[in-house]
């Protein structure tokens, strides 16, 4: 309408602004036909973006920009600069003369005509809009010098309001540009329905100026009411022109200063209004995580960052696998309301995915929220849906995913543990000190895999021990265990001391010299074979490779610890063969009593790690699964598990480690030599008839005094009994910080003092 008004104005006063028109009709032509043009790329822009899964969103079309007469941005161009070499004087007709030169009654008519195009932001005859010389940013009206000042004192009250237009009519159109996000989008779409509004109120005061009811008085009057809201959402819209909000920003802005405007009820409830919009969109994401684990965020603004390179299968391939902890995390920028909240919508989240990947249907019932009636208000009381007990029935009791069996299958055969089917109590179990070993499978595999194990590491078929080991499991009572072909072997390259110091997240390395890392010429399969567990998705969340990891840095130290066992068990079965023999007093019967006490260290070790360590924080772990509430609780309790028996093994405390291996070693050599010992002070008489044949065998031994053999002997005494004295001092001055170590002096100082 008053478009139409202003160009049968320029008809009436001016004849050559025909020709005005006519250049502007063709210049509208040419934006016709660019806007065509440009329409095809936009369209193509759009099917880019359907179909790229990035976050880059579609420029603005070129004429958006080269075309500001078509989008309201004119009055933000500098004059000069407008293409088509056309200034903003030619779109306006001519002043002849001063607003001053017209009576008062007549320059109230003008002005009111001016205030209204000055409403929505068009200049008129006698206001201009100007850039602020302070700010340049900032638009503001100036009118003619020479109109009257009672006139000049109105208008000035009014053009807050026009100001106010205009920089919220530039946010709508800046903000509704794609790159801007969803929450800007909504947010400048309920500031334009605003905006209609007002335009509707403009457009009835123009129409009651026409009848001619309309005096420049009762324009300030119906404009007051419109005053105090205008202001206060453009005083937002600065905030987030200035400083680019987007997303969370944005709507932690509208929150606050709806709260900050808590004494203006009107004011607020427009805030309010506008907050409740603005988060329409952001509360859809949220509806989506909650109820289907699904991130629905082209624009990169919810609370939640998906980090898609982290993929489930590196849980059993690497170490420092990141994926439930980095797979999706928060972010730092959280939306006020849902500060509380936010880890519980994030565990919420990630379970439905766990429970997505695991194969089930997650189709969840959304109890959709009324935004006008407190959409904040229910975020503030919510609650997890059902994923979260439901998590723990699937992953962890359920028939396919049995954690709790998995756990106690990995408890047998890598912690040597005697059964499968349930928890045993400490007294049920059988003694490693009588002689028993823990578990069948294992007494086998080292019997028929000892010559593959005797060899040096880069000399050792995986192959042949993986089937030796089929072959152990299938002919025990392991075959029996449903879990027992999840089991595999493996051969590490270097000795159990370097491999726990290339694990940076155990904090060891600062501790080992680089002279303890030198790898031994001699290291062979004894020392470095472990073995391994095949685990499946969602086991891997709890029995991750860092898990397993540590299970077999424990199974190392077991597995050589009870080599050591059995080569000092066949050392005393040699010594037992001459028993029969008078050998007090000899070098042979001060062999015995080390070796004797050898095995009693070594059982004495392998009984502290089995009973004392392993047995009661494996029920300590086991009580607390039982109550666990989260899987993010069984992991915890998992971790805190495997960390407190590798530091109560010793793997966590170098010095002690290295005292142990060193007497292990010395075990070894000892059980090894055994034989020439025995057999150079032992010398076996031939009988002299047929009848001494049938007596006892202790007439055909007899010794024999050999130096060689007492220094050797002494040798291997002296330096046992010293490495086990050393260890007096140093159990002693740590036990304080490590309570723990008072049960290992107590069993391994008790083998020394006897």
């Amino acid at each position: 309408m008053r478009l139409n008004t202003k160009i049968r104005k320029i008809q009436e006063k001016k004849p050559h602004s025909l020709h005005i028109l006519s250049h502007s009709h063709s210049t509208f032509s040419l934006l016709y036909r660019d806007l065509r043009r440009n329409s095809t790329k936009i369209f193509e822009f759009l099917l880019k973006m359907e179909s790229n899964s990035s976050t880059t969103a579609p420029n603005t079309p070129r004429w958006n920009s080269d075309r500001p007469f078509l989008t309201g941005r004119f009055h933000q161009e500098i004059k000069e600069s407008l293409t088509k070499g056309f200034s903003m004087d030619s779109f306006s007709p001519g002043v002849v003369k001063a607003i001053g030169c017209y009576h008062a009654s007549v320059q109230e008519l003008i002005v009111i005509d001016d205030l209204l195009s000055a409403l929505v932001g068009i200049e008129g005859r006698y206001t201009s809009i100007r850039r602020a010389q302070v700010k340049e940013d900032k638009l503001t009206f100036q009118v003619d010098a020479s109109m009257d000042l009672a006139l000049q004192e109105l208008a000035k009250r009014i053009f807050p309001l026009c100001e106010s237009y205009l920089l919220i009519d530039q946010f709508v159109e800046s903000r509704s540009q794609f790159k801007k996000g969803l929450v800007n989008h909504a947010f400048a779409a309920a500031v334009r329905a605003l905006l209609l509004d007002y335009q509707a109120m403009v457009a009835q005061l123009e129409h009651q100026f026409r009848l001619g009811r309309l005096s420049l008085q009762g324009l300030w009057f119906y404009c007051q009411p419109m005053m105090g809201s205008m202001k206060a959402l453009s005083s937002v819209i600065q905030k987030a022109l200035s400083n680019d909000y987007a997303g969370v920003d944005v709507l932690n802005l509208l929150q606050s200063q709806a709260k900050a405007m808590a004494g203006d009820h009107v004011v607020r409830s427009l805030l309010e209004k506008m907050s409740d919009c603005a988060s329409s969109a952001y509360l859809e994401m949220l509806e989506r995580w909650v109820y289907e684990g699904v991130i629905d965020d082209p624009y990169g603004e919810f609370f939640i960052a998906e980090n898609r390179s982290l993929q489930k299968e590196s849980l059993t391939l690497d170490y420092d696998a990141k994926y439930w902890r980095q797979r999706y995390s928060l972010k730092t920028s959280i939306p006020s309301f849902l500060a509380d909240v936010a880890g519980t919508i994030l565990t919420t989240g990630k379970y439905l995915n766990v429970m997505r990947e695991c194969g089930h249907n997650v189709q969840w019932r959304a109890v959709k929220s009324n935004p006008r009636k407190g959409a904040f208000l229910s975020l503030r009381s919510f609650s997890p849906p059902a994923p979260f007990s439901f998590m723990l029935v699937c992953v962890w009791e359920g028939w396919k995913y049995d954690l709790m069996g998995k756990l106690l299958s990995i408890k047998h055969y890598l912690l040597l543990d005697q059964v499968v089917v349930s928890l045993i109590a400490m007294h049920d179990v059988l003694c490693l000190t009588q002689g028993c070993v823990p578990g069948d499978f294992l007494v086998h595999f080292m019997d028929i895999a000892r010559d593959e194990l005797t060899k040096k590491t880069e000399e050792i078929s995986v192959e042949k021990l993986q089937s030796l080991l089929d072959l152990a499991l299938r002919s025990t009572a392991a075959a029996a265990d449903p879990c027992h072909e999840d089991l595999t072997c493996c051969v590490e390259r270097s000795t159990l001391l370097k491999r726990l110091s290339m694990l940076k997240d155990l904090e060891i390395s600062k501790t080992i010299s680089d002279n303890d890392l030198e790898e031994t010429t001699s290291i062979t399969g004894l020392e470095t074979f472990s073995l391994s567990y095949k685990v499946q998705w969602p086991m891997s969340l709890v029995i991750s490779r860092k898990a397993l990891t540590k299970y077999q840095l424990i199974f190392r130290f077991l597995f050589h610890c009870k080599h050591v066992s059995r080569q000092l068990c066949g050392a005393w079965q040699v010594h037992q063969g001459v028993r029969s023999a008078n050998l007090k007093g000899t070098a042979i019967s001060r062999s015995s009593l080390l070796c004797r006490s050898m095995l009693k260290f070594i059982n004495s070790l392998l009984h502290y790690l089995t009973f004392e360590v392993l047995e009661p924080n494996w029920h300590v772990m086991n009580n607390r699964l039982q109550s666990a509430k989260s899987i993010d609780e069984v992991i915890q309790y998992h971790d805190l598990f495997l960390e407190k028996c590798l530091r109560e093994c010793m793997l966590l405390l170098p010095e002690l480690l290295k005292k142990m291996e060193k007497l292990k070693l010395i075990c070894l050599q000892y059980a090894a030599a055994t034989q020439w010992l025995i057999s150079s002070s032992i010398e076996i008489a031939e009988p002299q008839s047929k009848e001494l044949k049938c007596r006892t065998s202790s007439k055909s031994l007899k010794f024999i005094k050999n130096a060689s053999v007492t220094d050797s002997i002494q040798k291997f005494e002296k330096e046992f009994n010293a490495e086990l004295h050393s260890l007096g001092p140093i159990l002693s001055s740590r036990s304080q910080a490590e309570p723990f170590l008072t049960h290992l002096a107590q069993w391994i100082l008790g083998v020394g003092n006897e």
